[in-house]
């Protein structure tokens, strides 16, 4: 009679022993999981790490080439040519541009700028409009421009802020004027600048799309150009003028892009984007007066802009929400003043 009891409890220790076990075992799994994924945290963050550390070394490097004197034909030139360099066993692309080879939004002659609205895509009205609206967003006063936009348009339009009527601070602003579409924004970018401060461009240094910004050229006379100029670099000779350009020409400044890439074998990459400011001073011969990063691929879409694909403004858009672009980035900038 008293086995039966017996039975009945080594039947019940069973089954805690079980479920204890099972419980033993989720525990252990999870611990597993969690080790896992910070171990893969902590090698992601060593592998990010490095490949900022080569991008930012990428940049050092070219300063240093910046700053030769020789004209020996392993310079690197500030025409944006990629140059490939290894740092500690990590592939480094480098790019030099100098900002003369951009439009600057502040200074550039109204032609300039409107021709580089069209190239990006703009119709001729469209463009005027936002021309308009970019010499009313930096000028001082509150006159509005026949096609431009002030305060009650902005207004008007939804909109939380006002135009600035002051110069951009950075090329990221441009997304916050009236009639500025992402995608158009994305095609200006590469060509932009508020550093170089002059009227004009340097077409020896200029991209296609900036040379197709001048009034009246062609793209058979833009292409033809590029050939000879490319054809005169690597000849090591002085590149060529170009007529069509000189109303708007200006010489180099001593402001320059730097664009530094790593690429890591396990896929991180690490892009760095400075604008360098040289000075022949000893104490400090540069000052970084942008810097971006990015570890997204150059290819990337931008994501997120101050105004909505169909030139409408975007909701609740504040003066300081311009998103980055081409890539995602965050941007540190350093006053110029006295500086330059």
């Amino acid at each position: 009679m008293r086995r039966a009891p017996r039975a009945a409890q080594r039947g019940v220790a069973l089954v805690i022993v079980i479920w204890v076990s099972l419980l033993l075992m989720v525990v252990a799994s999870t611990f597993i999981v969690e080790r896992r994924t910070e171990a893969m945290v902590v090698r992601n963050s060593v592998s990010l790490a490095r490949a900022e550390a080569a991008a930012d070394a990428g940049v050092q490097r070219g300063i240093l080439e910046m700053y030769r004197n020789d004209t020996s034909a392993d310079k690197w030139a500030r025409d944006g040519t990629p140059h490939d360099w290894t740092f500690d066993g990590i592939p480094v692309r480098v790019e030099l541009r100098d900002e003369s080879a951009k439009i600057d939004i502040n200074t550039a002659a109204d032609p300039l700028i409107r021709g580089l609205l069209v190239n990006a895509g703009l119709s001729d009205e469209d463009a005027a409009k936002v021309l308009d609206a970019i010499l009313d967003w930096r000028d001082a006063d509150s006159l509005k421009r026949p096609n431009g936009a002030e305060d009650a348009d902005y207004e008007a339009a939804g909109l939380t802020y006002k135009p600035a009527n002051a110069p951009f601070q950075a090329i990221e602003e441009l997304q916050l004027v009236l009639g500025m579409r992402p995608e158009i924004y994305r095609r200006l970018a590469p060509n932009i600048t508020v550093f170089s401060r002059q009227p004009g461009i340097n077409p020896a240094l200029a991209s296609r799309d900036v040379l197709m910004s001048i009034p009246g050229i062609t793209s058979d006379i833009v292409d033809a150009y590029i050939a000879t100029r490319e054809a005169a670099q690597k000849a090591n000779q002085a590149v060529p003028t170009l007529p069509q350009a000189a109303p708007f020409t200006s010489g180099n400044t001593m402001v320059a892009t730097v664009r530094s890439e790593a690429r890591l074998d396990d896929g991180a990459i690490f892009t760095r984007e400075a604008v360098a400011l040289l000075r022949p001073v000893p104490r400090k011969p540069v000052t970084f007066v942008a810097w971006r990063e990015s570890t997204a691929s150059p290819d990337a879409p931008a994501a997120g802009d101050a105004q909505q694909a169909a030139g409408a403004p975007a909701a609740g858009a504040q003066p300081g929400a311009a998103a980055p672009a081409p890539a995602p980035a965050t941007l540190q900038r350093q006053p110029m003043a006295g500086n330059r």
